[in-house]
């Protein structure tokens, strides 16, 4: 009780940022839930790439801990158009509460144990050696990666909606009532035809929510 009244009354807000910090679960590795990850690049980016006529690609990483999942969906936007990519906007926007995570995030820096899952051609075309037991993610794809602090039940504050959300592992912490509010945000927030990938310990009960089952931990907005 003594530490919650210093936290309450912290006029800063710095210990409480650095209580949700401590609280919040930041587990994640490269190319974790692979299977979605084949399915944004063999069915999602084609499907994309034909239905979007501005070339402003939006992609949210939401829950991005500490940057894995972005700087792979960066690799696979980059991998994917290649030469094509000229012309086209496919900035990722990468979210989550903690300070600290996202502080890993923004340096980029990884040991050999944590890119080991990365295949070898990516490792060379978009990691850099620091010494014998790091990497850095490359400057390109550091650049195609926004990273911010944002609660997730606050209000959305964008002006334009998102072609896929990437929101893994962060709803099982919530309760039903959160949860809903937060997929009801989602919807609004995403492109007709744009896609949800959750957890795969997570799922969407489709008669509660305007959301389309696609396939496991996949869900759809209806064009």
């Amino acid at each position: 009780s003594s530490y919650l009244k210093h936290v309450f009354s912290d006029k800063s807000g710095k210990e409480m940022k650095e209580l949700l910090s401590i609280l919040t679960t930041n587990h994640t590795f490269f190319m974790r839930e692979a299977k979605h990850f084949s399915y944004f690049q063999k069915t999602v980016l084609p499907y994309l790439e034909g239905k979007v006529k501005d070339r402003d690609l939006r992609t949210w990483s939401a829950g991005c801990s500490t940057g894995e999942e972005p700087y792979t969906l960066a690799m696979i936007i980059d991998e994917y158009f290649g030469a094509k990519k000229l012309g086209w906007d496919t900035k990722i926007l990468a979210t989550d509460l903690s300070e600290r995570a996202l502080g890993i995030a923004v340096k980029g820096r990884y040991t050999k144990e944590q890119v080991a899952s990365l295949p070898d051609v990516w490792k060379v075309n978009y990691l850099s050696k620091t010494d014998g037991e790091t990497f850095e993610i490359k400057k390109r794809i550091k650049d195609e990666v926004i990273f911010r602090q944002f609660n997730l039940l606050d209000d959305f504050p964008f002006k334009k909606e998102f072609h896929v959300i990437f929101c893994r592992n962060v709803m099982i912490y919530f309760d039903y009532d959160a949860k809903m509010q937060l997929l009801e945000k989602f919807y609004k927030f995403l492109e007709p035809g744009g896609y949800l990938f959750i957890g795969h310990s997570e799922s969407i009960n489709v008669n509660e929510s305007e959301f389309k089952y696609v396939m496991p931990s996949v869900y759809r907005k209806p064009d």
